[in-house]
């Protein structure tokens, strides 16, 4: 009895242990409470807001616009060691496979969230960005910028990006995410994670431009699909697909009736009149 009595209090320790520390590992750090991203679809941006360019040049968010351009918005802090890094490799990523230009079809804007990021940490990054890129007109099209607090924030708040500066780690906590928005400066789209395909940024892209993007054929292939927030990925409409297969039908259907009709006449026999 003494032995049993024994086991039952260790497994009991042991259980209150392992509890204990399950515990432990699954609470959610304070910090992180004030991390993640609020979707504001619908919303405009304020495009009076003031920033440095990597040149130093004073800017505001409605310089950087063009007409007919949607925007790619990116979130970021240059010298951050660990998440912004990767962050900004899958966007050059993505933007890399993607055939159209930045510059010529859409803007990017990368933004920091430091305050103390200065024009250097700006010019550095975009010139080694450029250098990879290798795309023509794309430095007039990405753009590196840094601001003071007040700005950086203020931005921030209205795409509903929400970071925390974690003194401990000296580290700014924040998500993968990125936002589309449109010429007027309406965010239409919010794209996230470390591996973004290059079909739902074109999606993206094409929404924010309201269809004025890309070949004929592209937009109707985009046409046949539609964001899923569960699944964050385009995904295709059936309604849509079914209304281009009707199109397509009828168009097929006509050319081969006009083809069919033209054959008849030229075969027909012409009247012979014989004149005694």
């Amino acid at each position: 009895m003494k032995i049993t009595l024994n086991i039952l209090v260790i497994i009991s320790v042991f259980l209150f242990v392992e509890s204990a520390f399950g515990q432990l590992n699954n609470r959610k750090p304070a910090k992180l409470d004030e991390v993640g991203v609020e979707e504001k679809l619908g919303e405009t941006i304020p495009l009076d807001l003031t920033f440095a360019n990597s040149s130093g040049d004073s800017v505001s968010i409605g310089d950087l616009f063009e007409e007919g351009k949607p925007i790619l918005l990116n979130p970021l802090y240059y010298e951050c060691p660990t998440l912004c890094g990767l962050v900004l490799d899958a966007v050059f990523n993505v933007v890399n496979e993607l055939k159209w230009n930045p510059g010529d079809d859409y803007t990017i804007i990368s933004f920091s969230i430091d305050p103390d990021e200065t024009t250097f940490h700006a010019d550095s990054t975009k010139k080694i960005i450029m250098n990879d890129l290798n795309r023509p007109n794309a430095a007039d099209g990405w753009h590196f910028l840094t601001g003071n607090e007040e700005s950086v924030k203020t931005l921030a708040n209205a795409v509903g990006f929400n970071y925390s500066y974690d003194e401990d780690t000296d580290e700014y906590m924040h998500m993968a995410s990125i936002m589309l928005i449109s010429p007027e400066g309406i965010i239409t789209r919010y794209l996230y994670g470390l591996n973004m395909r290059e079909f739902d940024l074109r999606n993206a892209l094409y929404e924010a431009a309201d269809g004025q993007i890309g070949s004929t054929l592209e937009k109707a292939l985009l046409y046949c699909y539609t964001y899923d927030p569960s699944s964050q990925s385009y995904v295709p409409v059936a309604k849509n697909i079914m209304k281009l297969g009707g199109l397509a039908t009828m168009l097929i259907l006509g050319i081969f009736l006009t083809i069919l009709w033209r054959r008849s006449s030229g075969t027909s026999e012409p009247k012979i009149e014989i004149q005694e």
